[in-house]
């Protein structure tokens, strides 16, 4: 139980802040997927929309949300301007995977490592998939976990309203 009310505690404190466009994503030191240090801070798309989605190459929802958008990304990109960061959260065991998987399904996203789960923390994500829409000025404006077919087209309008806004 009390992992219930603190659990919605924080729910409650990110869907406020999310509302207010007051919650920023947080400086946390994660990798490349080359190795490199890559600081969260530097997720910036120049005003306009960017996709955070945490996932795992265990997580069969994760693997077929980034499907279901990599085949409209590049569409996505030219209406939109878009970026998305996939963050795997895939720990040591696991990390030498990743490369290898997302070679595979020919992602062109920038595919972030955050092995120690740092990141993720720090977002709040409790369970993968877990996917942040920001926008142009860092706000986070939208999210969503789990994913359904059909789930992608909800993104791309949450992209679009922020576009339009502007």
């Amino acid at each position: 139980m009390k992992y219930l009310i603190n659990l919605s505690f924080v729910l409650l404190s990110l869907w406020a802040g999310a509302q207010n466009g007051t919650f920023k994503i947080p400086s946390v030191d994660i990798k490349t997927m080359d190795g490199k240090k890559f600081n969260t801070s530097e997720i910036k798309n120049e005003g306009k929309p960017i996709i955070i989605d945490f996932w795992a190459t265990w997580c069969k929802p994760c693997v077929m949300e980034l499907n279901a958008i990599a085949d409209k990304y590049a569409d996505w990109q030219k209406e939109t301007g878009v970026v998305l960061y996939a963050v795997s959260i895939d720990d040591s065991k696991s990390i030498s995977r990743v490369a290898p998987f997302v070679n595979a399904k020919g992602w062109e996203y920038t595919v972030l490592l955050d092995p120690n789960s740092d990141f993720k923390r720090a977002m709040n994500v409790i369970n993968v998939p877990h996917t942040f829409i920001i926008d142009g000025k860092g706000n986070i404006v939208e999210q969503h976990t789990t994913f359904a077919e059909g789930d992608e087209n909800k993104i791309y309008e949450a992209i679009k309203k922020i576009t339009e806004s502007k």
